[in-house]
């Protein structure tokens, strides 16, 4: 299976509640912080919410 690396590269300052909670549910806290996650389309969806904050590279 395929997995994602997941990196926050915006800061969640401004953002809107939904944003913020999709960050956190992936399980980021900081700026430059990444995270493994398997490819999957609830992961994949949570990405597409936030694909302004984050980059997303395949493992």
């Amino acid at each position: 299976m395929a997995k994602l690396q997941i990196t926050l590269v915006r800061s969640l300052i401004g953002r809107n509640e939904k944003q913020r909670a999709t960050i956190q549910s992936l399980g980021l806290r900081k700026i430059r912080q990444s995270v493994v996650h398997n490819d999957n389309p609830a992961v994949r969806g949570m990405v597409n919410t936030v694909s302004h904050m984050v980059k997303v590279e395949e493992v």
